[in-house]
């Protein structure tokens, strides 16, 4: 028995002795002869405007649709709090209202980050400069929504660092403003850019210059009532503009798509409200979350006599889309019942809004010139303030026709509707901003999160808020999305700090740029 003992004892022995031996072996076994040691910028950028724009995975629907989106009141669900209707009910649902934060970061920004790592080179300059631009412009929706989050440590993973400290808002839009300056300084014509993987711009360096400086000048703006040191709002805009922004159609960042054959080649914002509410066999009768256009916005555009009513909205009337405009009627924001007669109540038109071929119009003219007629306005420009938010509003109308013939609104009806509604360069500033910025709301229409942004920041359209049973903001419109409740447990120190700093993690806190 000690024989074989003794036996069995050596050939593990050598068994071991023998894989130790072999560990080069196995090494090179273990590499992929396929895979490249380095990504492919050229797809993963892809990737991350198909990801980072609008992604195909709820984050729309939950984030823009039921929340900012009836937040200001362009949209209202009639579910009860307990379904999907915590957005205009003013409750908290903290996995609608932190899935964008969750799903954002372990996406789109992890891809730019690894972008921007094999990008570094003088040859990959052009490809590194777009990929900061576009993280930067998703690292402002994110800090929009939340305040205080992830920014410096943000994606770090691989260097073992899990638990990222949340930035102070001031830090991030310096960050960011900076970020985008030295991007757009580094365009070099004469290299390589995405070309077609780049699907806004096809590799346009001039036309991405223009989209930087715009959203430099979005930043600017969104910071013109905080104080700081470190982000002067004026500063900030006038070198925007000195720079180039978008203000002609031409320039305007368009992402298009078509009816198939794969998910996402379907426009985003059609597919998740079809999808999740105006489902085709409904017919306005029966949507999954009752969702429909608020009586605000209707009765903007009606009491108006606004061209668009049409283009964007339409009632059922026996099983078909009517675009009459007497017959178009929004749903009060905070109901939880049902409405009779729902296919009587304005819904997305199916021919442009619900259309999977629509673009989505990601940046536009209308924006920036509604921006620098506010930048005129403050004296900060040398522009014709009546001027330049009549191009807003001409913009804002013409820019439907994106959508195919069905947006397409005559010349006649737009030089009407900019007679009826120049700007009263006669009133006060505030009278003056309040027109300005109630147009802008209306030409953001599916741009939820930057509507609910700016009305944060400039108080316009005046709107008023829900008295909803149950609330959680005494009858206010929240200012901001709850940080998603498991970072409490995995990443706890830094979010105490920031809510330490910020102020409490609700609904009602108001972040550094939003005073």
């Amino acid at each position: 028995m000690q024989r074989i003992a003794r036996y069995k004892f050596i050939l593990i022995l050598g068994a071991v002795l023998g894989l130790s031996s072999c560990d080069k072996g196995f090494e090179a076994l273990n590499v992929n002869p396929n895979a490249s040691e380095k990504p492919n910028v050229d797809l993963l950028f892809t990737q991350s405007l198909l990801k980072g724009n609008l992604p195909l995975d709820r984050a729309y629907f939950f984030t823009s649709y039921l929340h900012c989106g009836t937040y200001i009141q362009h949209f209202a669900i009639a579910k009860e709090v307990a379904g999907s209707g915590a957005g205009d009910k003013y409750a908290v649902n903290d996995f609608y209202q932190s899935f964008y934060y969750r799903n954002v970061y372990t996406n789109t920004v992890t891809t730019l980050t690894e972008i921007i790592e094999a990008a570094k080179g003088p040859e990959n300059v052009n490809k590194l400069s777009v990929a900061r631009i576009w993280k930067a412009l998703i690292m402002q929706r994110i800090t929009d929504l939340y305040g205080d989050v992830p920014y410096s440590d943000a994606n770090r993973g691989k260097y073992d660092l899990f638990q990222p400290k949340y930035d102070p808002q001031e830090d991030i839009y310096a960050g960011l403003l900076k970020e985008v300056d030295e991007a757009i300084k580094a365009f070099d014509p004469s290299k390589p850019t995405y070309g077609n993987a780049d699907l806004i711009y096809k590799g346009n360096i001039a036309q991405w210059k223009k989209f930087g400086y715009s959203l430099m000048l979005r930043l600017a703006m969104r910071t013109t009532r905080a104080t700081s040191t470190k982000v002067v709002a004026k500063d900030w805009a006038q070198k925007a503009i000195a720079g180039g922004v978008i203000t002609d159609a031409a320039d305007i960042a368009v992402m298009r798509y078509s009816n198939g054959p794969q998910t996402y080649n379907n426009n985003p914002i059609a597919f998740e409200l079809v999808n999740q509410d105006y489902t085709t066999s409904s017919k306005g009768a029966s949507n999954q979350e009752w969702g429909k256009f608020s009586k605000t916005f209707i009765d903007f555009l009606k009491n108006n006599n606004d061209p668009r009513l049409g283009v964007v909205s339409v009632v059922w009337t026996n099983g078909v889309p009517d675009t009459t405009a007497a017959l178009q009627k929004g749903m009060a924001n905070g109901s939880d019942v049902k409405p009779a007669n729902p296919a009587s109540y304005s819904e997305p038109n199916p021919a442009t809004i619900l259309n999977y071929s629509s673009p989505v119009l990601v940046m536009t003219n209308a924006e920036m010139n509604f921006l620098l007629s506010e930048v005129a306005l403050r004296g900060w420009g040398t522009g014709d303030v009546a001027q330049l938010y009549n191009n807003g509003v001409t913009a804002s109308l013409r820019n439907w026709g994106l959508f195919g013939a069905a947006g397409v609104i005559a010349p006649a009806r737009i030089d009407q509707y900019m007679a009826e509604h120049a700007l009263n360069t006669g009133g006060t500033f505030d009278q003056q901003m309040e027109q300005i910025h109630t147009q802008f709301w209306a030409a953001l229409l599916l741009d939820e999160q930057e509507a609910y942004a700016n009305w944060r920041r400039t108080g316009y359209p005046v709107l008023v808020p829900v008295k909803y049973t149950g609330n959680v903001t005494n009858g206010t419109i929240p200012r901001r999305l709850p940080y998603s409740q498991t970072e409490q447990g995995i990443n706890g120190t830094n979010y105490n700090d920031a809510v330490k700093r910020q102020g409490p993690d609700l609904l009602t806190t108001r972040m550094w740029w939003d005073k």
